[in-house]
């Protein structure tokens, strides 16, 4: 037991050794009170073996979860750690994203992710909660032009980025050309998963503009349809590349 307890301490350790951030979202639990003593002795710009002792490393944990206990609820917002990591939390931290072109300004526990912010406290319900552990791809969005799982990322974490989400695509009462090939193919059923996948195909064209169908596959790897309209979706990708390709040249563009 002592060695099993030995060899996972040395994998967590070694863990924040790599871990290139420079704060901690500290929520008062012990996971991230066990981080916080872990990463409290590092530098930023120094990795070394941490030789932490299994009586060390519980003393430790244990006082840093004492002081989260005596800390309350009181705002930890911008508290810089003697180590030099800037810890937020757990009480609500004010932060601004750029959702769909637009700064929107929001309080929330560093804790909470993207998916939750937007569902919960921005009223933007086109990305669904279905797995909520990174696997299913229905909470797609994108980040700086690449699509993510917004279940997946914290929403502190998208400060200074640029999201887009399915409700950012529509251009007032006309559809984007996905989503008009969506509809067109009958490329979804349930409709639960539709907004992450037309997401995804998003994505994937802006990166393949005529993608085979083997890019295709690649592209939608991430994204699980319950309902198996696969065979719709690829003809909605499809057909939304070759609408794209036909405006291009009615447009003049570099291969007409």
């Amino acid at each position: 037991m002592k060695t099993e307890e030995e060899q996972c301490m040395r994998i967590l350790t070694n863990a924040v050794n790599e871990c290139k951030s420079d704060w901690i979202a500290l929520s008062g639990g012990l996971d991230s009170s066990i981080l916080a003593h872990l990463r409290k002795d590092q530098k930023p710009e120094t990795k070394h073996s941490l030789e932490v002792s299994r009586r060390g490393f519980l003393t430790g944990a244990g006082a840093v979860i004492s002081s989260s206990i005596v800390a309350g609820t009181e705002s930890l917002q911008g508290a810089r750690h003697p180590s030099g990591v800037n810890v937020f939390g757990p009480a609500k931290v004010s932060m601004t994203i750029k959702i769909n072109g637009i700064q929107r300004a929001v309080e929330l526990e560093p804790r909470i992710t993207l998916l939750d912010a937007l569902r919960s406290d921005l009223d933007l319900t086109g990305a669904k909660k279905v797995c909520d552990r990174g696997t299913c791809g229905s909470c797609t969005v994108m980040i700086d032009d690449k699509p993510a799982y917004a279940c997946s990322i914290l929403a502190i974490e998208a400060q200074n980025k640029n999201v887009r989400t399915i409700e950012g695509l529509a251009q007032g009462n006309n559809l984007h050309p996905v989503q008009q090939a969506f509809v067109e193919n009958d490329a979804q059923q349930c409709g639960y998963c539709t907004p992450g996948m037309v997401m995804a195909c998003k994505a994937l064209l802006d990166k393949h503009p005529n993608p085979t169908l083997e890019q295709i596959k690649l592209g939608l790897g991430g994204n699980l349809c319950r309902c198996g309209t696969y065979a719709g979706i690829t003809e909605a990708v499809l057909e939304s590349s070759r609408n794209q390709t036909s405006r291009v040249l009615k447009e003049g563009g570099p291969h007409a």
